[in-house]
């Protein structure tokens, strides 16, 4: 198919304005999160070297073919690998051979090394979903950071605008005569103050976009930017499980835990191979082999032999097995074993440790939720409280019985008092899908 370039300059800049116009959900950003984080690409690949070395386990327990061909040329004294006689001259020979081991016994060490190997990709697994679980947590995080600092910015412009509004009335009154000027001095720093604080919260927007981005490693901050959506508090029924039941459901799937686990299996398996140097090693072999040279001729005829000929006339078969015993290694196999079981012991440590952990941050996220949730409702309270105090003091100031300062002051106890709103709210909103987070529910906002 052909294009005009006229049609290429139409795709270029209709994917352009896509790209300028995306706006990210919050699922969309964990999924793009998790598939393009580095980190994430590093244990896929630890995962793949974990793969490999378990069919490397897996080809330890085959027997091994190897074969090997060799020529020389001699000139003077020399004896004939064919006839093992000495002759006097220059001789040109060959050899080849082809040989296969098999061990028979081990101790059980390469069974055990093989399950080991199928363990440390089980494990290598579980580390790479625990780091995703991470990712997903500090995605969900900075996302709804940027949509608190985004409400918070609409709600500091929509009170700008009401003193704007409050500003034009005052100026009339003060024409008139009914207010002093001081009162619109009053005003005016109120609005000056609300500006300033439209500028900061356009900045924690930013940021908070900035590092969003950063953990999707994108680099085109100017143009990201999230769905416009509004959430309110999702209906949750998780705080009718006590931090026990969440914990043992935790116990369940958590990646961490698993990983845990899986490290002090290993550590099992490594006592177990450990274990194995004590026993004797049996093994078998079986090789066969054939040579020529340009010297061997047919003893009754003198006819020189040929090439194919010699190889069928002199190849021959061997075979056999063997038996290691260790009698005494300078005590390396007794130390390997001591410090196999150092190792399970440390990781049956570290596994009691990270439930401890797990344990203790369900029991913080299950707090956080309930006092968060307590926040967010006194919020709401002081909010509504400030607001019809707002509305007295308005109507107060409207008719003169009532000074800028204190009106002003009333004004600025209701946007404080709306900002902690949304600040609870949000806070509450992360809290709560945290700890439905550890009881195996996932990070939505619906």
């Amino acid at each position: 198919m052909k294009y005009t370039i006229t049609t290429i300059l139409l795709f270029l800049v209709v994917g352009t304005t896509w790209a300028q116009n995306k706006k990210w959900t919050l699922e969309e950003c964990v999924t793009y999160a998790v598939e393009n984080n580095l980190s994430v690409e590093q244990f896929e690949l630890d995962l793949e070297n974990a793969k490999i070395d378990r069919k490397d386990a897996l080809g330890n327990l085959l027997p091994d073919l190897n074969g090997q061909i060799s020529t020389s040329g001699n000139t003077g004294l020399i004896l004939d690998p064919t006839t093992n006689n000495l002759v006097t001259g220059t001789i040109f020979s060959a050899s080849s051979n082809m040989t296969s081991t098999l061990t028979l016994f081990d101790g059980l060490r390469n069974i055990n090394r093989l399950n080991r190997a199928k363990l440390n990709a089980i494990a290598n697994d579980y580390r790479l979903e625990n780091l995703k679980d991470d990712i997903r947590l500090n995605v969900a995080q900075a996302y709804l950071q940027i949509l608190s600092n985004k409400e918070a910015l609409e709600v500091s412009k929509a009170q700008y605008a009401v003193t704007q509004q409050d500003l034009e009335r005052t100026k009339e009154l003060v024409s008139s005569g009914v207010v002093p000027r001081g009162d619109l001095l009053e005003l005016e720093a109120t609005a000056a103050n609300q500006e300033q604080q439209i500028v900061n919260n356009e900045g924690l927007v930013i940021i908070s976009k900035i590092n969003l981005a950063q953990l999707l490693q994108i680099t085109d901050y100017e143009n990201f930017d999230i769905a416009d959506e509004s959430f309110e508090i999702p209906p949750s029924d998780i705080l009718n499980n006590s931090p026990k039941t969440i914990f043992a459901k935790a116990l369940e799937f958590r990646n961490d835990i698993k990983f845990s686990e899986s490290m002090m299996d290993l550590a099992v398996k490594d006592v177990e191979i450990a274990k194995g140097a004590y026993y004797p090693t049996v093994g078998a072999f079986i090789n066969y082999n054939t040579r020529y040279s340009d010297q061997n001729r047919n003893p009754l005829t003198g006819e020189f032999i040929g090439f194919k000929d010699q190889l069928w006339i002199n190849d021959g078969i061997s075979y056999g097995a063997q038996m290691n015993i260790p009698i005494f290694n300078g005590w390396s196999t007794r130390n390997n074993v001591k410090r196999s079981q150092i190792s399970l012991e440390k990781a049956k440590v570290q596994l009691e440790q990270d439930k401890l952990a797990l344990e203790s941050t369900v029991n913080q996220a299950y707090v956080d939720v309930t006092t968060f949730r307590k926040s967010y409702e006194a919020a709401e309270k002081t909010l509504e409280a400030r607001t019809l105090a707002y509305e007295y003091a308005k109507e107060r100031f409207d008719v003169g019985l009532m000074n800028s300062f204190d009106f002003g002051q009333a004004q600025a106890r209701v946007d404080d008092a709306a900002a902690n709103v949304i600040r609870a709210k949000y806070e509450y909103i992360f809290r709560l899908k945290f700890l439905e987070f550890f009881f195996g529910i996932p990070i939505t906002l619906n």
